[in-house]
Formats: C-alpha cells, structure tokens, sequence
C-alpha cells in the first residue's frame, strides 16, 4: 500500500512541469517487468533517448526495469490510472478484460514476422479504441519471436504433453493446457528459473529470447520449434500525461514511437536467430516439431481459435477479415 501511495504521489508529481532554469521540464516514469538486457528494453533505452534529443530535454523519461516499479499485471492498470506515466506490458495477457488483447496469442493465425505485422495492422484500429477509452495512447508496439515448446522430456505429440506441469501467462496459454491436458501454473517471467529449479514446471511454450534470457538451457533439455503464434508487448502512455504535452513534444513522442516500433521488430527477427544459437550452445536440443504434434496442435489452435470468435463478436470478425484481406 506504501509503494502505491508513493507511485501515485510520484506520478501526480512529475506530471507538473517543474521550473529547471531556462525552461520547463517535464518529468515521466516508465514501468517495464522485463531486465535491462532484454531487446524490448533495449529498445526502449533507444526511444527513451530519442524523445530527450527531440525535445532538448524538455521531456524527461525514467525507465524502471525488471518490475522493479510494478509487476507485468499491474503495469497496464498503473498507467491507466496515472500512478505511472508511460508501461509496457504483454497483450495477451489481457484478453479476459478484452478479447481483442489476445489476438496475436490465437494458435497459427500467422506463420511468419510479415503475416504478424500485416495482423498488427488490422488489430491497431481496434487496440488504439479500446485504449483510448481506457485512458491511454497507444504508442508502438513490438513482436517477441515465435513461440515455442521448451520440455525436459520428449514430444511428439499432444499426448505427451498430457500431464505436464505446464506454465501459463495468458487465456490461450491456459486454455491450450486444458485441452492437452497438461496441470498448467501461473507464472510470470522473473519467476520462470526458480519454478523450472523448484519443479513447478516441467514444460511451457514461450519465445527463444525469453528462453536464452532466462537460459531455460540449465533446466530444460528440448525446444520444439512450431512457431504458434508472434505476440507483441505494447507501450502506452496515459492520456492526459500525453495531452499535457505541448504539440511539439507530443510531434516528438510520436516520430521516436514510430522509429521504436520499426527497430523493435526488426531487432526480434536478429534476436530469434541469435537465440536459438543461445539454446542450441546452452545443450538444449533444438528440433523441429514431428508431423503428429503439428496435427494435434493445429487441432487445438482451431478450437482456440473459434472459441475466440464467438465471444470476440463483430470486432473479432471484422479483425480477422481485414487480415485475411491484407494477406
């Protein structure tokens, strides 16, 4: 309760423009749960800069990484409530509140970076909507890489998965465990090491960046690469910190955003690539997925899939058919 106090005194604060001598700065917090070293927050570090060299240091912005300010469950609600200027978090992770959050985590809807940019296009019409009646502008927003299949036993098809501690960080996630019937957890990523060592989890699907960041390698011995889905963390920033702005910073925030969103995506294709080398000189057995698991998870993507749409409604339907049409 102290550190929300504190959060949302800090916030109100740094949302003045406080007197610095020859001009009026502006001071911003950004919360992030991902490590310094992560590409997201690399990315960031660059954007962050950016908006300082476009505004002469008029517009100042602090990132907190590692979810040292908020947790990743927090972090969307702490913007929208302006106890935080600026956050990243992951979309997916909220579908629950709506389902057009989870539609980059909707299994093999895309193959590849291009058809989930092309998919980010049709869904940021929707994603800007939603945000903005929820206080908050939509910044940019950048894929991880594919999503994969990281186990310490063999799998070669669904039915192995039967029974597996299997970690989940999303509605899709979750409800892919159900449908294997694997025993699915609740984990975030600051917690995957310690659950993987303490025997929480036995498997999951994640990306390879997440994989060599946390070197899943030390505790897991297989990477299946089927690739189901390409989903993004978005950042965004409070409405009405955004409109404080003057039309010159806000001109700013928006053309380093834009070159941000471009680097970030290209930085996740370089990143993929890179990572699975990590895994691969780590000991992990990287392989392609047998024929059999593609099946079996084609099977549930479809399930997945139209369970979505029947409770996304027209938005879904409309989504998914400016996608459809830009391919």
């Amino acid at each position: 309760m102290q550190r929300r106090i504190f959060c949302a005194t800090a916030a109100l604060a740094a949302s003045l423009c406080l007197s610095t001598g020859a001009y009026a700065q502006t001071k911003w917090d950004m919360a992030t749960a991902y490590p310094a070293f992560n590409f997201h927050s690399k990315n960031i570090e660059q954007f962050v800069q950016d908006v300082d060299t476009a505004t002469k240091g008029s517009l100042k912005i602090t990132p907190h990484y590692g979810a040292s300010l908020f947790k990743m469950p927090e972090i969307k609600r702490a913007v929208q409530t302006g106890n935080v200027q600026m956050g990243e978090f992951f979309l997916v992770s909220f579908q629950n509140e709506a389902q057009m959050f989870g539609l980059d985590g909707l299994p093999f809807l895309v193959k590849n970076y291009d058809e989930a940019f092309k998919l980010y296009q049709a869904q940021k019409p929707f994603l800007e909507k939603l945000l903005d009646k929820q206080g908050q502008v939509l910044l940019y927003a950048v894929a991880w890489p594919p999503q994969s299949i990281y186990s310490n036993k063999t799998i070669q098809s669904a039915a192995d998965l039967k029974g597996l501690k299997w970690r989940v960080y999303s509605p899709p996630t979750a409800r892919i465990g159900e449908l294997v019937g694997a025993q699915p957890a609740t984990i975030q990523e600051a917690e995957l090491s310690q659950a993987l060592a303490t025997g929480v989890i036995e498997g999951l699907i994640t990306s390879s960046a997440t994989g060599a960041d946390n070197k899943l390698f030390e505790n897991l011995k297989h990477f299946y690469k089927v690739q189901a889905w390409i989903p993004k963390n978005a950042v965004t920033v409070n409405k009405k910190a955004f409109n404080a702005l003057t039309k010159e910073q806000q001109a700013a925030v928006r053309e380093a955003a834009a070159a941000a969103e471009k680097r970030g995506w290209e930085a996740s294709r370089e990143v993929d690539a890179r990572s699975l080398k990590t895994l691969a000189d780590g000991g992990m057995s990287v392989e392609e997925p047998s024929a059999q698991l593609m099946d079996d998870l084609g099977k549930v993507g479809d399930t997945v899939v139209k369970e979505w749409l029947e409770k996304a409604g027209t938005d879904g339907q409309a989504v998914l058919k400016a996608f459809n049409d830009s391919k």
